[in-house]
């Protein structure tokens, strides 16, 4: 069977300038296309531009510009901030091109001559900045609760799609399809709303009041809708209906999105797909949403906005790709700034796998006469010849699940491994004993060959290192199936007297000096009477795996949820709903008090408690870790 791919990245409104949230997702997307590359699939990675819309025509006046002009600005913008970013794309679509808009006209044509479309007059609540009518369930204190806004009441005639008439079809399509939307929570978050109404869809606004848009083909007094233009340009740069593209990598679709999109593309986009007759794309990955360094939502009145621009021209595109990609595990709300970035970067790149690097190569020059060293026939350990065969069976599944963090630390584990056997076998000191000359080209080949799996793995996260890593050492390209495969480095094959060191080491910036006047110190927290060490070491700590979470039944405060520790399966009932909501509780890693005494809480028998911490406003945090420690490990 062949190996196809496609992935896509929302296209990014062009109302605004590209920022952490469109750079992340982009990177996300732009790693997966390299990995399937490596692995031999022919891929397909799009991204783009959404350009047309009442935000964009507002926009563009406010500019004194034509709509056109602006946006042939904001899009030129992104297309440079992903070189600058290193992004693989292999199409990048504007839904102001001809090929897009007629696929529109096409589409729309085709749903209306089915009896899908109809015209009528609505009157509701319109929030501009999402460009639709919003419910009352929808609003949050009477506002948008992504724009903070109070909707618009309006009035006018639209025509609508007939949306309502494919919520069982596509109810019962998600639950036969577990891999359609992830991670789980996103998908029963959409099946949950999929139980009441979801009534049309209004797809047009008149051309009287908003312009700039696609004309309906068989009513020029009117423009479609933003989200029906625009999300079908995951057919349209494909060259739907006929073209080969289309018909190679459509039914291999991954779309990667952010979860303030959700709706839109796990209810219009599905249900758009089956009026049209298109089949359905393979999976839905949602993203969670990017915080600031303090764990705030990024604000400029609060001067915690990310620059990611900023910070890869500082530290290099790879240095920034990476601490994304390593960070934050996908489909979560995470924090991220510039202290969290040096951190990551520092501890793994620059100690763990530059250092390794800059010590052998110095004994290679030294030693070798700068030469790959030809290993000791059947001298290879068996655990470091299989190593990479074992490590790519791990990857594929996290992979494959979006698990990227994962990944990448199975790969660090690994390098820290190959530290730990350079160490132990400590070939300098081999260097020094004329008897040893043979077992010292054998553990030196070992860690070449170990530094040439991991930087295969490593490729699609940190690109340019990885080939710059591989240079150093006189190796050229492979494919991710020789990461598999021990003794792919060539004997005999010189090294370059001279290389840049890899990952030099950053300190990052100091915090800006407090002003004149600092706020009171805050009061003291009053600490509990002591306890011995005796006493604290009966408490048995344990990191434990969220598998599974659920509101208790007549208890607006409690959770109940199932863990993972280790192979052993444990319910805790947790009063954390008021912070946390279920879904999106499933594969976080907290921290448990194991050895409690089991107490019925609601009927439902609790076998622990999870530590979390709590401010001086009584918010509460779930105590996480800093590194995806094994479920069942012993916190101390």
């Amino acid at each position: 069977m062949s190996k196809v791919f496609y992935a896509t990245t929302p296209i990014y409104y062009v109302n605004a300038d590209p920022h952490i949230g469109h750079a992340y997702t982009t990177i996300i997307g732009d790693c997966l296309a390299r990995w399937h590359r490596l692995d031999g699939y022919d891929t397909h990675y799009l991204t783009g531009t959404d350009e047309h819309g009442e935000k964009i025509f507002q926009a563009a006046q406010a500019a004194g510009v034509a709509p056109q002009a602006f946006v042939d600005q904001i899009s030129a913008r992104f297309e440079r901030a992903w070189e600058a970013l290193g992004i693989s794309h292999d199409d990048f679509i504007r839904t102001t091109q001809e090929r897009h808009t007629r696929v529109v006209r096409q589409v729309l044509q085709t749903v209306h001559e089915r009896g899908d479309i109809y015209y009528d007059e609505y009157e509701g609540l319109y929030c501009v900045g999402c460009e639709r009518f919003l419910t009352d369930k929808e609003l949050v204190e009477g506002k948008c609760p992504t724009h903070q806004t109070t909707p618009e009441a309006r009035r006018e005639g639209n025509y609508f799609f007939r949306m309502e008439k494919y919520r069982a079809w596509l109810t019962e399509h998600i639950q036969t399809h577990p891999e359609f939307i992830q991670p789980e929570g996103y998908r029963n978050e959409i099946l949950s709303m999929l139980r009441e109404s979801i009534g049309d869809l209004s797809i047009s606004r008149p051309r009287s009041r908003v312009p700039w848009g696609i004309h309906l083909p068989w009513d020029e007094s009117h423009v479609t809708y933003v989200w029906f233009d625009a999300l079908l340009n995951y057919v349209s740069a494909l060259g739907f209906p006929a073209g080969e593209r289309f018909t190679k990598y459509w039914p291999h679709t991954w779309h990667l999105i952010g979860k303030d999109i959700l709706k839109t593309h796990a209810v219009f986009w599905p249900t758009m797909l089956q009026a049209a007759g298109i089949p359905l794309y393979q999976r839905l990955l949602v993203g969670g949403y990017l915080l600031g360094p303090d764990g705030r939502k990024m604000s400029k009145s609060l001067g915690n906005v990310v620059d990611p621009f900023a910070l890869s021209q500082k530290y290099g595109r790879d240095a920034l790709r990476y601490f994304l990609l390593r960070e934050l595990p996908y489909g979560q709300d995470g924090a991220v700034g510039e202290k969290g970035l040096v951190e990551r970067y520092n501890a793994d790149l620059a100690n763990d796998l530059g250092n390794l690097l800059s010590r052998v190569r110095a004994l290679l020059l030294r030693h070798c006469k700068g030469v790959i060293p030809q290993p000791a026939p059947g001298e290879a350990e068996a655990a470091t010849s299989t190593a990479g065969q074992a490590l790519l069976a791990k990857l594929r599944p996290l992979v494959h699940n979006l698990r990227l963090y994962a990944a990448i630390e199975e790969v660090l584990q690994f390098v820290r491994s190959l530290n730990r056997y350079f160490n132990d076998q400590a070939p300098w000191k081999l260097a020094k004993d004329p008897a040893q000359q043979e077992r010292l080209g054998t553990v030196l080949y070992q860690v070449v060959e170990g530094l040439r799996i991991a930087s295969i793995l490593l490729e699609p996260a940190i690109p340019d290192k990885a080939r710059q890593l591989r240079q150093s050492l006189g190796l050229g390209d492979y494919t991710l199936g020789q990461a598999a495969e021990w003794g792919l480095a060539p004997a005999g094959t010189p090294i370059p007297a001279e290389a840049p060191i890899l990952f030099p080491k950053f300190e990052a910036e100091a915090p800006a000096e407090a002003p004149a006047e600092a706020p009171p110190a805050a009061p003291a927290v009053p600490v509990k009477a002591p306890i011995t060490i005796d006493e604290f070491g009966k408490v048995d700590l344990r990191v434990a795996l969220v598998v599974a979470a659920a509101k208790v039944p007549k208890a607006d405060k409690l959770l109940k949820l199932t863990l993972d520790m280790g192979g052993q399966e444990r319910t805790v009932v947790s009063g954390i709903a008021q912070w946390y909501k279920p879904e999106d509780l499933p594969g976080r890693k907290v921290v448990v008090v194991a050895n409690l005494q089991p107490v019925k809480l609601r009927g439902i028998l609790s076998e622990g408690m999870i530590l979390a911490a709590v401010d001086d406003q009584g918010n509460l945090t779930l105590v996480g870790l800093d590194q995806d420690l094994a479920s069942g490990a012993e916190v101390r």
